[in-house]
């Protein structure tokens, strides 16, 4: 049986636990990810298209 366990403001425990389980990578895993690796092999982590910041950072830097 899955009963609901509330905090005093009426949030789910339960249902915010099973939320951040399928979220992904916690802060603290990501940090010990960062810390063990120096960030190396962790692209397919990220949504982030490098070649599109570089470009930005370059046109920023021209503008200076």
């Amino acid at each position: 049986m899955n009963e609901e366990q509330l905090t005093a403001s009426g949030t789910n425990i339960n249902d915010v636990k099973r939320k951040n389980a399928e979220a992904g990578l916690s802060y603290n895993e990501v940090k010990e990810l960062l810390a063990r690796t120096g960030g190396h092999g962790t692209a397919m982590y990220s949504d982030t298209d490098s070649e599109e910041v570089k470009a930005q950072n370059n046109q920023s830097m021209r503008n200076m």
